[in-house]
């Protein structure tokens, strides 16, 4: 959950989910659906879909891997998550390396490369791998990443309490607050789209998502205003923004009517207590929200 998520905003969901799956049997059992919509609200899918695989394979192999090579075999676990579960919990020496730990080395050899490019990070992550206190990996990587989150700040380091200050050459030279660098990615793309709330008899008129579809699979939306030719007394409800990966949308909520038998096809009436337990988009809630009578 911490994948691409502040700790704030994933807590609350990390104590819902537990809840509801409190073992790795109980995850591996459950269904796609049930672990997308504990998971609804959070984002990046994918995560939820890889952590449900783990638990089948875990589940299945008896036990969790204690090597870095079967721990990053794991779905969804990249090289930073394997190396911090064997360190920490095995005692096994693999350096971390996130963003808390290549600022450090950015600062502490006062290197200038773009921590975004894959050169760059193989060289930090060759420079942590010679640093690594080997006989207390997990207390190190540990070390090294609370330095980076409390001391050395990305804006406003703490230079003059640093403990490891006097070694960093970048103080020395007086770049730390330009470093580490990282390139500015292409700006979001601006994308404009309208999404209808259709309610009859206290349900709401739903689609899934087709399985085929890069992102989103599975789960259910509100229909676009074009998917509802039938459509008559639409009024906006209201507009928001909602930002995915690199995409800007501004939405634009209506509310309308639809005659009877004209529902496209593969569209549901839902009621509201069935949101709970089931995948819905974001977008989807953020709109309900707007909609007084559903």
């Amino acid at each position: 959950m911490l994948q691409q998520t502040r700790a704030a905003a994933a807590i609350p969901y990390y104590e819902k989910f537990v809840s509801r799956f409190p073992s790795v049997e109980a995850l591996a059992h459950a269904s796609e659906p049930e672990v997308l919509a504990a998971w609804s609200g959070l984002g990046y899918y994918s995560r939820a879909r890889n952590l449900r695989r783990s638990a089948e394979r875990i589940v299945e192999r008896g036990e969790f891997p204690r090597d870095f090579e079967g721990i990053r075999a794991l779905a969804g676990i990249g090289p930073y998550t394997a190396a911090a579960v064997a360190s920490i919990a095995f005692g096994l020496p693999h350096a971390v390396l996130d963003g808390n730990v290549l600022r450090v080395i950015a600062r502490m050899t006062n290197d200038a490369g773009d921590i975004g490019a894959g050169a760059t990070r193989k060289r930090f992550q060759g420079v942590a791998d010679r640093w690594l206190d080997r006989a207390r990996p997990g207390a190190f990587n540990q070390a090294m990443m609370e330095l980076g989150a409390t001391v050395c700040l990305p804006r406003a380091p703490h230079c003059l309490v640093c403990p490891v200050g006097s070694f960093c050459q970048a103080r020395q030279e007086g770049t730390e607050c330009r470093l580490p660098v990282k390139l500015r990615k292409a700006r979001p793309e601006a994308v404009e789209a309208r999404v209808v709330i259709v309610a009859r008899g206290g349900r709401v008129l739903l689609r899934r998502r087709p399985a085929g579809v890069s992102r989103m699979a599975g789960f259910w939306e509100l229909p676009a205003f074009e998917e509802l030719p039938g459509v008559g007394g639409a009024n906006l409800l209201g507009r928001f923004q909602h930002t995915i990966v690199n995409q800007r949308y501004s939405i634009a909520v209506y509310g309308a009517k639809l005659a009877p038998g004209r529902a496209p096809k593969g569209a549901k009436w839902m009621k509201p207590e069935w949101f709970a337990e089931n995948p819905i988009t974001t977008v989807t809630r953020k709109a309900l929200g707007m909609f007084p009578n559903r």
